[in-house]
């Protein structure tokens, strides 16, 4: 992780103190690059506990907000994990901003957000420009797996026709908010009234192809994102819940870019309980065609984490506003010195 000669090590705040707020937290103190100087939520529960009480090593007190002089001088960077809908996280974003804040958040609607929250998005730029700090959505996808990984691929090709990226998943490998976001042990009817108020689905299929169509300069004529339930045919159980025949065990859920009228990106995702197989594949078609497949799989709570954390120094460098994946330098993994 690149820094200024002689600045320490960067202090970061998590924001956000669910399973991937966690992760994050523990990603940083394994870090020798940054510094974890605070931890904020606002759930009753944890305010005044400990992080070690959390299964996070550390003996920081988690504070209900973000409290000014955290970093000796310096602004933290919050490592923001509050929620997928960027309407309901804006303001805990904007007052980061105000306070000077460099942010990098989990927020699956902040991985693109003009396409969904145009209005929200120039918020930010603003707030963002104002404090002279970046802000930045990511995380493994959307953030990479489906987005920032296949742009990067077609570095190579002369011409791209068509993007196609599977995410498959055996869920029964995931924590237990997971197989409920994907629906797991509902009927279908049950099933279908949670797709409909938005609380099962994949947040992010939008942006991501948003995200590679902006960087290919294709002007879409339509986002389709369509989900569908996985129906159990035989009993299936993981280590929190068990699945008869006929249940859901998860959703299979399809996000399609169209340009002129023809589907020039796809993105498929399968997360359910049972998987024979689970693996990130990239399909790049034109010349030179491409095909990856990274068996197994990439780990979304860990790969969250690391890229929060690996992206740190790049949107410290960044000019103010608010940025993408594709907008900044890549980032890697950096042991520390």
């Amino acid at each position: 992780m690149a820094r200024a000669a002689n600045s320490g090590p960067v202090p970061v705040v998590v924001m956000g103190l669910g399973a991937i707020g966690r992760e994050i937290a523990r990603a940083s103190l394994q870090s020798e690059e940054v510094t974890l100087v605070a931890a904020v939520d606002t759930h009753p529960a944890l305010v005044g506990k400990r992080l070690d009480a959390l299964g996070v090593p550390s003996p920081i007190k988690v504070d209900s907000e973000l409290r000014r002089g955290a970093g000796r001088g310096r602004r933290p960077v919050v490592l923001h994990a509050t929620g997928s809908s960027l309407p309901a996280v804006a303001e805990q974003l904007l007052a980061a901003l105000k306070e000077g804040h460099p942010v990098v958040s989990t927020c699956e609607e902040l991985a693109f957000p003009w396409v969904r929250h145009p209005d929200v998005a120039e918020r930010l730029e603003r707030a963002a420009q104002r404090s002279g700090v970046s802000v930045l959505g990511t995380g493994v996808n959307p953030g990479f797996a489906m987005d920032a990984l296949p742009i990067a691929l077609t570095a190579v090709c002369e011409r791209v026709d068509r993007v196609v990226v599977n995410r498959i998943q055996d869920a029964r490998i995931r924590r237990l908010p997971f197989q409920q976001k994907i629906g797991a042990g509902l009927t279908t009817e049950q099933f279908q009234k949670k797709v409909d108020d938005g609380s099962v689905r994949h947040v992010g299929l939008t942006e991501s192809i948003a995200m590679i169509a902006d960087a290919l300069g294709w002007t879409l004529d339509r986002i389709t994102d369509d989900i569908q339930p996985k129906i159990a045919a035989v009993t299936i159980s993981s280590e929190y819940l068990a699945v008869d025949p006929g249940y859901v065990c998860g959703i299979i859920q399809d996000g399609i870019g169209y340009r002129k009228k023809e589907p020039v990106i796809k993105l498929h995702m399968e997360a359910y309980l049972g998987s024979p197989e689970t693996y990130d594949s990239v399909d790049v078609e034109g010349s030179p065609s491409l095909s990856m497949k990274i068996s197994g799989g990439i780990h979304g709570d860990v790969a969250t984490a690391s890229i929060v954390v690996n992206s740190i120094p790049h949107v410290l460098n960044a000019p103010p506003g608010l940025h993408t994946m594709r907008d900044l330098a890549l980032p890697s993994f950096f042991p520390g010195r």
